[in-house]
């Protein structure tokens, strides 16, 4: 006799649950976000043994691999893409040949949108203030900033469970826009060693003449410290796994980073006109990207949750990547019924999630009231999906609750800012005994000198 999973059929709810209140809600809610660290599951444990030969924990064994890259150079990255990614290279770079070869490769119809992504992702990005201002006083003093591309930068484009052209199109154009001198990229090699024939694809319709093929711990080492073969960047960009996001974290303050990023999540808000086949479409395409990713439908319908759930249902049956769907849907999704529009505000604020969808009959006089979100999508139309490789936004953008205080990538991640102190006689004498009288107070007095000094070129202060 055939289980209910082997003759495909499921009960209502035993893919994603139905929580009911804003109490539930908040618990669901808090649960993910107390969770933000991967559980360290048995593989993971026994391919770390295998690996180094001991018990380490992932941040131990990430901290091995970057200090041997910092000491041995592209001897260790030799070593550890040989280990870890079972490819021996003779060379790291896939070069100009080897990207326009894959360009030319690929189906003339994929070529084209790559394109026509890029040119969608560059014009949005150039509507970006980015200018340096100066601002002269009447006593011929000035104050100002100026705003400088970075001179290097390094872009890690995943290549993990799947290659993501998109991802070096959404880092690599704003950074060309904002006249970064020197873009490195980083992917993974591949089974083969040669890289994703895609994103190299993508590379060439940049137009960059030179991609490192590496992946994991050892190329953000490799990209913060430099190597004999790969340049020291002065900041690294990129949304990966785990051992990426710990290497990050340990090589920030040796170069910048453009945050720590986790499983993607989306949230949709919905109210009873909804389509409940497109909001389950949705939350089905989040859950496509990772068994941790987080799909969540925040809905004052029961109705409407009721048909999502059976929609999430029939829908999932046809999908390829299902068990990896499934999984997602599992251990992090779930459809809450508030009480209203407000409480269901209330929640994706608190959730803060990377994309909050917004579809209801009139999405627009909510865009003011959201507070915490990676990227907003006003109504039915706007398909989170269509964000992740064709509107024009960046789609690396923060998650794990960090839109309480991070942006989306932007053009000013790739530039900073210096000030410029050009104060005129004048207001150097009319601001003086106050600098003075702070610095005193702060114990300061070689700082009080330092000003009070100033006045003998003149009149006493």
């Amino acid at each position: 006799m055939r289980t209910r999973e082997e003759s495909g059929h499921r009960e209502a709810g035993e893919i994603l649950r139905i929580l009911d209140g804003m109490a539930a809600g908040r618990e669901h809610i808090a649960r993910l976000r107390a969770g933000l660290e991967p559980p360290l599951t048995p593989d993971l444990c026994s391919r770390l043994r295998e690996l180094f030969g001991r018990e380490l924990t992932p941040q131990e064994a990430v901290a091995q691999i970057i200090a041997d890259v910092r000491q041995r150079g592209d001897a260790a990255l030799r070593e550890y893409t040989r280990r870890i990614d079972g490819v021996a290279l003779d060379t790291f770079i896939a070069d100009a040949a080897a990207i326009e070869a894959a360009y030319q490769a690929t189906p003339a119809d994929l070529r084209d949108v790559l394109h026509l992504a890029a040119e969608r992702i560059r014009a949005f990005h150039e509507r970006e203030p980015r200018h340096s201002w100066l601002e002269w006083d009447a006593e011929g003093g000035a104050l100002g900033q100026l705003l400088r591309p970075l001179r290097r930068v390094g872009v890690y484009v995943p290549g993990g469970r799947a290659a993501y052209p998109s991802s070096l199109l959404m880092t690599v154009v704003p950074a060309q826009v904002a006249g970064v001198e020197e873009i490195v990229v980083t992917t993974p090699p591949g089974p083969q060693g040669r890289g994703s024939p895609t994103v190299l694809a993508a590379a060439r319709v940049v137009g960059l003449e030179r991609v490192f093929l590496l992946g994991g711990a050892q190329a953000v080492a490799a990209m913060a410290f430099g190597t004999e073969t790969v340049p020291r960047v002065d900041k690294i960009f990129g949304a990966a796994g785990l051992f990426v996001t710990l290497a990050k974290k340990q090589v920030y303050g040796e170069v910048g980073i453009d945050g720590l990023y986790g499983p993607t999540e989306t949230l949709i808000i919905a109210d009873e006109t909804a389509d409940p086949a497109l909001a389950a479409a949705d939350l089905l395409a989040q859950a496509e990207h990772d068994p941790l990713a987080t799909p969540l439908l925040i809905t004052p319908s029961r109705r409407l949750a009721e048909a999502v759930q059976e929609e999430v249902e029939r829908q999932l049956s046809v999908l390829e990547r299902a068990e990896i769907i499934a999984t997602a849907l599992r251990g992090q999704g779930a459809i809450i019924v508030v009480a209203g529009l407000d409480e269901a505000l209330a929640l994706a604020d608190e959730f803060a999630p990377e994309h909050l969808c917004l579809s209801v009959a009139e999405p627009w006089p909510l865009v003011g009231r959201v507070r915490n979100a990676g990227g907003i999508f006003v109504g039915e139309g706007a398909a989170e999906a269509l964000g992740d490789y064709i509107l024009g936004p960046s789609h690396v953008m923060p998650t794990g609750g960090t839109a309480r205080f991070a942006s989306p990538l932007h053009v000013r991640d790739f530039m900073k800012v210096t000030s410029l102190f050009a104060p005129a006689e004048p207001s150097v004498r009319r601001l003086a005994a106050a600098a003075q009288t702070i610095a005193c107070a702060e114990g300061l007095t070689a700082h009080a000198a330092a000003i009070a000094a100033r006045g003998a070129k003149g009149s006493p202060l």
